[in-house]
């Protein structure tokens, strides 16, 4: 168990980023937000191959750099878990505030950061000495949480308070506030780090923020076919690794859009499973995986033929997903 302890701390993380790392990926991790379960997934035969009962009501899911650990925030025991990627084993919980929903590992590996939603703030682990580092209060209800490609800058959204809160990553200081429409709840650099992109659930739309200026400079807007406006409630985003091609969940609306990066154009809608929450692209950007909320699935989409390929079945109330390398 020492010898695990000590590889962790020094271990450079896997950010839960619009890639996975390269090659073809083998499994994929799911947290069951109602079910305290991780699924594991074959992404090759598209079969679960283990459950792994978890804390209660896991959300944010993240892989480590090598390979090894899986990392899973449990909302209702304040911490984050770090568990073996073979066997599920619990290698250690990191303190983490109350109610972890997201979190982001630091891209030099010796931080991660975690939005605490009751605590109203963003909290800083060191990995090596499994403490918090530092804290800063944020808008109600943090949520989405994502670093700078520069590794500069931390943003946060505020669902309660419909804003996304810029902290200065030298300082730990908040240095801008840009208010979004309604219930931002995920946000995503572009790879090049000139766009970050803010899914507003009620406001059923993405909004584009230049990183500079702090300000909205865009916001795309879905309409599914034969779906009612009020059920878009945009989540999860995650670019392909070129940053051409941009693939959201929509929520209630039950469909995933594709969405061309340059012209804010969507290239296409396809049809997934009950409320997806998040999703992830395998290593090769060929294939999507979408956690579905309600149907207790997840469904892998093939990009290219914008077809789903396979829905796979979970546990109660798939929210995050992680692709192993």
């Amino acid at each position: 168990m020492a010898g695990a302890l000590a590889l962790l701390g020094n271990a450079a993380l896997l950010c839960p980023a619009p890639a996975a790392a390269q090659g073809a990926p083998s499994l994929a991790y799911v947290s069951n937000e109602r079910g305290n379960s991780v699924t594991v997934i074959d992404i090759a035969t598209a079969k679960p191959v283990a459950t792994w009962p978890v804390g209660h009501r896991p959300r944010g899911i993240a892989m480590t750099r090598d390979g090894r650990f899986v990392m899973v925030a449990a909302g209702m025991d304040s911490a984050v878990e770090v568990r073996e990627r073979a066997t599920g084993a619990l290698v250690t919980t990191l303190p983490s505030g109350q109610d972890p929903e997201q979190f982001y590992p630091s891209r030099d590996g010796h931080v991660l950061f975690v939005a605490n939603e009751d605590d109203a703030a963003v909290t800083a682990i060191d990995l090596a000495s499994h403490q918090v580092a530092w804290q800063v209060t944020v808008g109600k209800e943090p949520e989405g949480i994502a670093e700078s490609p520069d590794g500069r800058t931390l943003v946060v959204t505020s669902e309660d308070a419909n804003t996304v809160t810029w902290i200065d990553l030298a300082s730990h200081q908040v240095e801008a506030t840009t208010s979004t429409e309604a219930r931002p709840r995920h946000v995503e650099f572009t790879p090049d780090g000139h766009e970050l992109w803010v899914a507003t659930e009620m406001g059923g739309v993405v909004q584009s923020l230049d990183p500079a200026s702090h300000k909205v400079t865009t916001q795309i807007a879905f309409a599914p076919p034969g779906v009612s406006p009020i059920k878009v409630m945009p989540c999860g985003i995650r670019f392909t690794r070129d940053g051409r091609t941009a693939v959201v969940a929509l929520g209630r609306a039950n469909h995933i859009a594709i969405v061309d990066v340059a012209s804010r154009k969507v290239r296409g809608y396809v049809r997934v499973g009950g409320r997806p929450w998040h999703l992830a692209l395998t290593g090769d950007d060929a294939m999507v995986l979408v956690a579905n909320g309600m149907t207790d699935d997840v469904s892998v989409v093939d990009l290219a033929t914008q077809t789903v390929k396979a829905t796979i079945r979970a546990g109660a109330g798939p929210w995050g997903v992680a692709i192993a390398p």
